[in-house]
């Protein structure tokens, strides 16, 4: 396994960029450290796939470098990387058996057949496959042909990474969290470097130890599920993270508080001053887990007119709009909310501030 470098890494498909909405990969430094299962996250489009490629040896990055344990390869191909790479529609070869199938990377490096039975064998253990071993390829399902897929990458001890490009898509809901589940369970087995590309949160979340969250080709913020959901760095964290996303209303200052549109919002003396010297446009954000219907006038709550309940089983999700602007709440499922005029209290302890889009440190 490598730990993994960028240095001033940027990438333009086209010659001479002269603004940052030329790059498909803007300028950036980041370490991926041995052993660690990292997730590229965000919309189609917003880079992550040029990231993937760049470590894979596919694209040649147009500025910067890729160190593998210190070692610049940004040049080399991506056969002399030595990395797997897990795509997102199963790689494999119809007329073999399953276990020829993972055999067939440990036979091409000439690997003594007893220790190629070894292998085979620790793998498709893991992946729970040991009974399909002698069976053809093409007479599998979907998901176990994924699973191939897989163990074709992970049954080879010598790479320096593996690299997943969101090898879940056409696997069903209740085999993608089985997948996850064992893909998690390998990477706590065996100290691999797992890079892993997804536009889905869930996949991210639940796999990776760091999650990079991407947009625009930029990485805007790395770091655990705790510091994505609680401390986004950039409003689109916020919006992009959580079902729904991220509650995000512009205001204005004010002497003791904020406004939104007419309505005014106290806050504490610490977050007033902090917001004071913050500059350009200001965003408030709270996520719909932390907002609350309160009493007519409490500190810290503007009114809102409820617009819709939704029940959804273990919670109930309310939409409500004041001055103009929408917010979502995700309140307890017995707690009676009809439509008409309610008080949100907005103003909490997990209450975000963004100026220009990026967090206000309190």
């Amino acid at each position: 396994m490598a730990r993994i470098e960028f240095q001033n890494l940027a990438h333009a498909y086209a010659p001479n960029p002269a603004t940052l909405d030329d790059y498909a990969l803007q300028p950036m430094t980041m370490v991926w450290e041995d052993g660690g299962a990292y997730a590229l996250l965000g919309p189609s489009g917003c880079g992550k796939s040029t990231l993937l490629n760049i470590v894979s040896g596919l694209v040649r990055p147009s500025e910067g470098r890729v160190l593998f344990d210190g070692r610049d390869i940004t040049g080399l191909s991506p056969r002399e990387r030595n990395i797997a790479q897990v795509f997102q529609f199963p790689v494999i070869y119809d007329t073999m058996s399953v276990f020829d199938n993972l055999a067939f990377p440990l036979r091409n490096r000439r690997m003594a057949a007893r220790d190629v039975e070894r292998r085979v064998h620790e793998v498709a253990e893991i992946l729970d496959m040991t009974r399909e071993l002698p069976r053809k390829a093409n007479n599998l399902s979907a998901d176990a042909k994924q699973k191939i897929s897989l163990g074709r990458g992970l049954v080879r001890k010598d790479v320096a990474a593996i690299l997943f490009d969101e090898p879940l898509t056409v696997i069903d809901p209740h085999m993608k969290w089985i997948l996850r589940r064992q893909l998690k369970k390998i990477h706590q087995q065996l100290k691999l470097t797992l890079i892993y590309v997804t536009h889905d949160q869930v996949e991210a979340l639940t796999f990776a130890d760091e999650v990079i969250v991407m947009t625009n080709g930029r990485v805007v913020q790395k770091g655990g599920p705790d510091a994505l959901f609680l401390r986004p760095d950039h409003a689109f964290v916020g919006f992009f993270i959580g079902s729904p996303g991220m509650n995000l209303c512009p205001v204005d200052l004010d002497a003791d508080g904020i406004r939104i549109g007419t309505q005014h919002l106290r806050l504490d003396a610490h977050t007033l001053d902090t917001l004071k010297h913050a500059s350009g446009t200001l965003t408030l954000g709270i996520r719909p887990e932390f907002v609350r219907v309160v009493s007519d006038g409490e500190p810290g709550a503007v009114q809102a007119n409820v617009l819709r309940v939704q029940q959804l089983g273990n919670y109930q999700l309310v939409t409500a709009q004041c001055d103009g602007h929408t917010f979502r709440a995700k309140l307890e499922p017995h707690l009676r909310v009809g439509e008409g005029a309610v008080w949100l209290k907005l103003a909490a302890a997990e209450t975000v501030f963004f100026s220009n889009d990026e967090r206000i440190v309190r």
